[in-house]
């Protein structure tokens, strides 16, 4: 089974869950930095049966899964995917790799002082440290608003094989609230398996060995499938790209057998949910797959493949609340940003998470 093109589209209306976020509350660094482990962020755990609330930590994650639950991962890795390079003018620019399409293409954003998008034409030559260019050659998508050209369809061009150079001359994509810089390490999660994602699918950054030992000792499964994550301007109310995913038949079949046998499918973050529900029949039966996903999950698009959802804390009015509504429902989805806010939750890829379960 293959999911949508690779054509942008728009999130349908719907009302923003809108809130401040105070700045002290936006992680800036991975919690190792911050003398934690990996597993010792915070976790709210919220129940959709009576709108509870639990504060825990990710380290307490097998108490509140049961035997015959199974836990669904993205073991996409995470691409060192920001290089330096020069425009035409010869001013420095970044030039952050997105997605890599069919033919030996990729999706590109290039920025300037890592904020505003570089202006620039097709046929646009720019150059990259280390040796090599991007040329651009054709808009994928609108900045912001729709001003100026966001991502760029793009030919790479580098000395030897691009995992190489990425691993020389390469770093992980960062954002302001992040203070200070980190080794790709810090941006993969335990379980990667294969490098493609443009930003980490950070919901399963707390996951260590030990809290896997622990799930699979009390009986909970746990199974793969990948999905590559391009960037994306999410607080934009931007909808994801086009991602490329696949579902192995094993797991399928062990998510209809976990359900059938009364267990619950918890999914590792939005790409998961993206994935499952792009290859999920009306039934609730889900299929083995692989393509590019356009699927958008929504409270227009009722979610059919998962019971329960682990995600981060996201920005005011983002894309991904949209999905969380549709699993968690608009109340409860209220009750827990509130609390957040009020608790001291920390956002972003390095901060802590929520766990909704029915």
């Amino acid at each position: 089974m293959t999911a949508g093109t690779m054509t942008p589209r728009q999130l349908p209306p719907l009302q923003p869950l809108s809130f401040t976020l105070p700045p002290a509350l936006e992680a800036p660094s991975p919690p190792e930095a911050r003398g934690v482990t990996r597993d010792s962020v915070r976790m709210m755990v919220a129940h959709r049966s009576d709108r509870s609330l639990v504060h825990s930590h990710f380290s307490e994650l097998p108490r509140f899964l049961d035997e015959g639950d199974l836990v669904v991962l993205n073991t996409s890795g995470t691409l060192a995917a920001e290089v330096d390079g020069s425009g035409p003018d010869g001013d420095p620019v970044q030039v952050h790799l997105s997605t890599q399409l069919p033919a030996g293409l990729w999706t590109v954003e290039i920025r300037r002082d890592g904020r505003a998008f570089l202006e620039a034409a097709s046929g646009t030559t720019i150059g990259l440290r280390g040796g090599g260019q991007v040329c651009l050659l054709t808009p994928y998508s609108p900045g912001p608003s729709g001003v100026g050209v966001r991502l760029w369809v793009a030919v790479i061009e580098t000395p030897g094989a691009l995992p190489t150079y990425l691993a020389r001359h390469g770093r992980p994509i960062r954002y302001g609230y992040v203070q200070g810089s980190f080794p790709i390490s810090a941006y993969q999660n335990v379980y990667a398996t294969e490098p493609g994602s443009a930003e980490m699918p950070s919901a399963g950054r707390p996951f260590t060995p030990e809290v896997l030992t622990r799930l699979v000792a009390k009986g909970v499964g746990v199974a793969p499938l990948l999905l590559h994550t391009g960037v994306a301007s999410l607080e934009a109310n931007e909808p994801p790209y086009a991602e490329y995913f696949k579902v192995s038949s094993s797991t399928a079949h062990r998510i209809n057998d976990a359900r059938r046998s009364g267990g619950r499918v918890i999914a590792i973050g939005t790409t998961v949910v993206r994935a499952l529900e792009s290859v999920v029949d009306e039934h609730g039966r889900v299929h083995p797959g692989e393509g590019w996903t356009e699927t958008v999950v929504s409270p227009a698009h009722p979610v059919r493949s998962i019971d329960g959802f682990l995600t981060g804390w996201h920005e005011p009015e983002a894309s991904h609340l949209a999905m969380l509504e549709a699993i968690a429902g608009r109340p409860l989805l209220e009750d827990s940003y509130r609390a957040a806010l009020a608790e001291g939750y920390l956002w972003h890829e390095f901060g802590d998470v929520h766990l909704i379960l029915p």
